[in-house]
């Protein structure tokens, strides 16, 4: 089941974090590459022979940690559970710093910068999510380290200084509570900038969409007042024409089907020049007390007098009976509830019904507009509102881009839930009922 939200404006995008991890498991290949040869480099050439321990674990780890690595590539592959995959990758990460730590001095390292490298990983990944995993797991993995080195549970490397890792008490606190700072501080500041960077392009990505619509917007403006004057008159004069024609003698049953195919492909186009004006040339509301039930059933009954509704898809209406007014603009609101209902008959198929209801509960006054049809498929649905986006063959994408303005104008919430294949059902949650 897909739902979708929506209210005043708002973007609604996917995540970029496949991408950001791609060009991390990158990075960390190149990185894991270039230390593995390094390590192997000291570890054949000979040029530390009282090092041999430190150099084998140290070619282990960056072994691993490119196993590691080739894991990560395969599982982002997949697509599936890629925050998941993120905080992996991050903890793990702090495991691989945490051996090199072990393999350099301890709790005295300077590899402990590594901890804090992680931290701004994480921010670029998730943000403050991430910084925040980061930290936590680093600190963890610190404090065991320090601890099983003071409590001999583990011993330091054979080849190494002893006494760099028998720090005295003083040293050993100094050297925690600095590093634990540190990676404090990276995760706050790291994880905020990042949310900063994440909301400002978010804004950035907003404006640049409000411009580009207000772009197309004006596009359309020029063309509609066109439209509306070239095309309206002639779909007058046709659908006149056909009235007269049908009131004619001597047309045989086939003939009367030809002339309301032709009303019925008329009204069409006058519904859609209609939707492109209403769109492009928007007027403010005028706001009064409008009861939802009574123009719902008016639409309903109108709807079922044309298109296909009078022979091959059923539009019902039903109602609790509670108070259902709100302050809209009449007009507009009537214009919202027939775009529903024509999306709905347009997406259903034949013999099907299209269910009209208004209900008052602890919520407000909601419409409900639901079909039995194709249903939306989730990849559809943030674009469901898009003006020129549509999922049908036949479709323009102008009728709901309308109501999602009419909804915006009027501080209406529209709920959306779907499953392709199953129908479809549009919620519009007008707010509090107002008494008269």
């Amino acid at each position: 089941m897909v739902k979708l939200t929506l209210g005043i404006p708002e973007i609604v995008g996917s995540a970029a974090l496949p991408r950001r991890l791609a060009w991390l498991t990158g990075a960390r290949l190149l990185f894991m590459s270039v230390a593995l040869a390094l390590v192997g480099s000291l570890y054949l050439g000979g040029q530390y022979e009282n090092r041999y321990y430190t150099l084998k674990a140290g070619l282990l780890t960056f072994g691993g940690g490119f196993v590691l690595t080739a894991v990560y590539a395969a599982a982002l592959r997949r697509g599936t559970r890629v925050e998941l995959l993120a905080d992996a990758q991050l903890v793990l990460d702090q495991v691989t710093w945490t051996a090199v730590v072990y393999l350099t001095g301890g709790a005295a390292s300077g590899a402990t910068s590594f901890y804090g490298l992680s931290c701004l990983v994480g921010a670029a990944l998730t943000g403050l999510r991430g910084a925040g995993v980061a930290a936590v797991s680093g600190g963890i993995c610190y404090g065991a380290l320090v601890t099983a080195l003071a409590k001999h549970w583990v011993l330091p490397p054979p080849d190494q200084p002893q006494g760099i890792y028998l720090p005295s008490a003083e040293e050993l606190s100094f050297y925690v509570t600095v590093n634990l700072l540190v990676l404090v501080v990276v995760m706050l500041l790291a994880g905020t900038l990042a949310e900063r960077l994440r909301w400002t392009g978010g804004e950035l990505i907003a404006a640049t969409e409000r411009a580009r619509q207000a772009e197309r917007m004006a596009a359309l403006g020029r063309l509609a007042a066109g439209l509306a004057h070239e095309i309206r008159n002639p779909l007058g004069s046709i659908s006149g024409s056909v009235q007269l024609l049908r009131t004619g003698k001597g047309l045989d049953e086939e003939d009367r089907q030809l002339c309301e195919i032709i009303q019925r492909e008329a009204d069409r186009l006058n519904d859609l020049v209609t939707d492109m004006v209403d769109l492009s040339r928007p007027r403010k509301p005028v706001f009064a007390l409008v009861d939802v039930a009574t123009v719902a059933r008016e639409v309903v009954a109108l709807a079922g007098k044309s298109g296909r509704a009078i022979s091959d898809v059923e539009v019902t209406f039903s109602c609790d009976g509670r108070a259902s007014r709100v302050r809209a603009d009449n007009s507009q609101l009537r214009q919202l509830v027939w775009n529903l209902v024509r999306n709905a008959v347009q997406a259903s198929e034949a013999g099907e019904v299209v269910n009209v209801s208004v209900a008052t509960d602890h919520e407000g006054v909601a419409l409900s507009v639901v079909d039995h049809g194709v249903g939306i498929d989730e990849a559809q649905m943030p674009r469901l509102f898009d003006a020129f986006f549509t999922t049908r063959s036949q479709g323009s994408g102008v009728g709901l881009a309308v109501v999602k303005r009419i909804a915006d104008e009027h501080g209406f919430l529209i709920h959306v839930k779907s499953e392709a294949g199953r129908g479809a059902q549009f919620r519009v949650l007008m707010g509090p009922a107002v008494e008269a």
